[in-house]
């Protein structure tokens, strides 16, 4: 029997993958660093494990045959997280490793933390195992947080696009390929929703009081140093936008459709769920 370890439960994605599993009566471990706040789930064991931990998570993933590995929560030092979980994951004997990436993961992509899910992707390659990768958009979820308490998104994404793709989407997939992981093995899929929308047009579907004010690149910088985050954060909050102004964010693909048979939810619909 394949045994599969899902990471991420607590979060957004990986507690839809999670659920979705065991709606479809799908045994599985979940790896978490809080065992209290694991869903309580059928078919489910919880084992605690952080990503940075070389011996705990080589304890959660012993006798597992595929990991679902959701991104490490941002932080300076997540790429080493991720590459000692998947170091940890070849140690224990672990199949393959499906990874939850971001789209157009590249070296030298805009967007400065996509640049880490391509070195993670690399170091699974390396590895020996066994992959594939899951590469999402922007989530459509998500849009409506870009908006300040003034009713303004702020950022330097010009009249760039994004394929926003919706998270339920994104579970879906994943949960579709765990139930079948060998006829994945080596695939990378991206995952975007229908269409492709600038800032403008997503701000109008938040609200008539809602308005995208594109800023400089500098004028970003300058506008969120207040928060005093540290530098790697401010870089990742403004290539964000930068990203969409690239044009790195705007291909739409079929993926979705594809592997679940329906059309990806676009950002009006998943805004109507979220009751906006």
């Amino acid at each position: 029997m394949n045994v599969l370890a899902v990471t991420g439960s607590t979060g957004n994605v990986g507690g839809r993958v999670a659920r979705l599993l065991s709606a479809a009566g799908v045994p599985q471990r979940l790896v978490v660093r809080d065992p209290g706040r694991a869903p309580a789930l059928a078919r489910t064991e919880v084992v605690r494990a952080s990503y940075g931990d070389a011996a705990a998570a080589r304890r959660a993933l012993d006798g597992v045959d595929t990991v679902f590995m959701v991104s490490g929560a941002e932080a300076a030092d997540r790429l080493d997280q991720h590459r000692t979980f998947v170091d940890a994951a070849a140690s224990a004997g672990v199949g393959r490793i499906v990874y939850l990436s971001f789209y157009g993961a590249a070296p030298d992509a805009t967007f400065t933390l996509v640049r880490d899910h391509w070195a993670t992707e690399e170091h699974i390659r390396a590895s020996g195992l066994r992959y594939t990768f899951v590469r999402d958009n922007m989530y459509a979820d998500f849009m409506p947080y870009l908006v300040g308490d003034d009713g303004v998104i702020r950022g330097p994404a010009g009249d760039g696009r994004v394929a926003a793709v919706a998270q339920d989407d994104i579970a879906e997939v994943a949960a579709l390929v765990l139930q079948h992981p060998g006829d994945h093995d080596g695939a990378t899929y991206s995952l975007t929703g229908p269409d492709a929308l600038t800032l403008h047009e997503i701000a109008a579907l938040l609200g008539p009081d809602v308005r995208y004010e594109p800023e400089t690149v500098e004028q970003a910088y300058a506008s969120r140093a207040r928060y005093g985050a540290p530098d790697w954060q401010l870089d990742a909050w403004v290539s964000t936008y930068a990203a969409i102004a690239a044009g790195e964010l705007a291909g739409v693909t079929g993926d979705v459709e594809a592997l679940t048979g329906h059309r990806p939810l676009s950002v009006a619909e998943v805004l109507e769920r979220l009751g906006r």
